[in-house]
């Protein structure tokens, strides 16, 4: 430990930036050793949730109708869009500062010499403050894979994988079999588990089987079916009509929806919810940055789209907006993500390219989102731009009424513009 520890909260964060000298290390032996050390070991139902798309989603459907049902929920999400406390949420309101620096000193303190990731310090200090502060529950979402993620040093009473594509193969594998049995670890045996992905690969369905996991799979053992202005679930408990359609933006989120209702059925005995309580938490659910909608016009979407599997989706929902004017893009990406598939899936939506550099050591400059779009054969008109922020002003002066402004690529994207965006309106 050092002698003088951070006081601040921005002084802790870049505190813990420096602990490892490696941004992502997987394996659970450094922080289940400290786990141990804090003592950390939470009596309340833990929801865990994976998945390569759909797990900020998710997050979010469960946080909104437990909390509606009266439960002190602890929820853990990454990466935060513009503040750190974003991603430790008590009772639907971020911590503190003053206590999440409290969490990361009582990290700092039992760690010793073991070196943590920032997100390992970061699961640490989320769970050790949802246990300091008396939750009732906690949703926690994976940050990388699963079986080797440091949110998996805790047992679910639920675990989620909302789907299976191809992304961080660097680290998880580059087919969806070795994908799904990264993801299937943070299933535990003799609980039940949910599979959103109606196609799910074999590796995951077997690994359930291996273990004894009690596999429920969307379109075997629970469904949704859409209606015009509501929609019906079917699963474990039984069946749900008139439900209303969550307030995150795309049809896409029913399937979303539906797995939540099957994991909420699947931990009704220590978890009981009412109907009252789905209803009004689908309609309240917050979700930034995933096809969030921002009101006014020219209509803007923000997206953090950034693998082609959540851009098909991205431009499927598009294409279910109202209207017919231009599509203008504002794009940019990290360099080690798979640009031409996202370009690949986006390429028929947007009839107009206005690319940026992402401010990250690990961003694509626009001269190689230029050659990416010339690579895919894109015939829109393609201009480059040093900042996000450029891009986006550019986009808003051109756009007419009657157009949509697409912000997507990246989280460092969408927090460049929903950062602008602060900025102008506090001037």
């Amino acid at each position: 430990m050092p002698a003088h520890l951070p006081s601040s909260l921005p002084d802790w964060l870049a505190y813990i930036e420096q602990v490892h000298p490696r941004a992502i290390e997987m394996g659970l032996d450094r922080v289940r050793a400290v786990q141990r050390a804090m003592g950390l070991t939470p009596s309340f139902p833990i929801l865990t949730v994976g998945g390569t798309n759909g797990k900020g989603s998710a997050c979010a459907m469960l946080e909104s109708i437990l909390h509606e049902a009266g439960y002190r929920v602890g929820c853990y999400t990454s990466p935060h869009l513009l503040r750190y406390n974003e991603r430790i949420r008590l009772a639907r309101e971020e911590a503190r500062d003053d206590q999440i620096a409290d969490a990361l000193r009582a990290v700092e303190a039992a760690r010793g010499d073991t070196p943590l990731t920032y997100f390992e310090f970061s699961t640490l200090a989320a769970m050790w403050l949802f246990v300091q502060q008396r939750a009732d529950c906690a949703v926690l979402e994976v940050g990388l894979g699963g079986r080797l993620d440091a949110v998996n040093v805790f047992d679910a009473d639920c675990a989620m994988v909302m789907s299976v594509a191809l992304d961080h193969m660097e680290y998880l594998g580059d087919t969806r079999e070795a994908i799904g049995r990264e993801k299937a670890g943070i299933m535990r045996g003799g609980r039940p588990a949910v599979c959103a992905d109606a196609d799910p690969p074999a590796s995951l369905t077997e690994h359930a089987r291996e273990i004894g996991a009690q596999l429920l799979v969307q379109g075997r053992d629970f469904d949704f079916e859409a209606q015009p202005r509501q929609w019906r679930y079917r699963g474990p408990a039984g069946q749900r009509h008139g439900l209303p359609y969550p307030a995150l933006r795309g049809r896409y989120q029913l399937g979303n929806a539906a797995a939540c209702l099957a994991a909420l059925d699947a931990v009704r005995a220590v978890l009981p919810v009412s109907a009252g309580d789905i209803r009004s938490g689908l309609l309240k659910t917050e979700n930034p940055g995933r096809f969030q909608v921002l009101p006014g016009r020219p209509l803007v979407v923000l997206d953090v789209a950034h693998n082609p599997h959540a851009a098909a989706v991205l431009a499927a929902t598009l294409r279910e907006l109202p209207g017919k004017g231009r599509a203008i893009a504002v794009f940019g990406m990290l360099k080690d993500k798979d640009i031409a598939g996202v370009i690949g899936c986006m390429k028929d939506a947007v009839d107009e390219w206005l690319i940026a550099d992402i401010d990250s050591p690990r961003g694509a400059d626009a001269s190689a989102l230029r050659a990416a779009l010339a690579g895919a054969a894109v015939a829109a008109p393609v201009e480059e731009y040093r900042t996000v922020d450029e891009a986006y002003r550019v986009a808003c002066e051109r756009a007419r009424d009657d157009d949509k402004i697409v912000v997507f690529g990246s989280f460092y994207t969408v927090a460049a513009v929903m950062a602008a965006r602060a900025r102008r309106s506090d001037r």
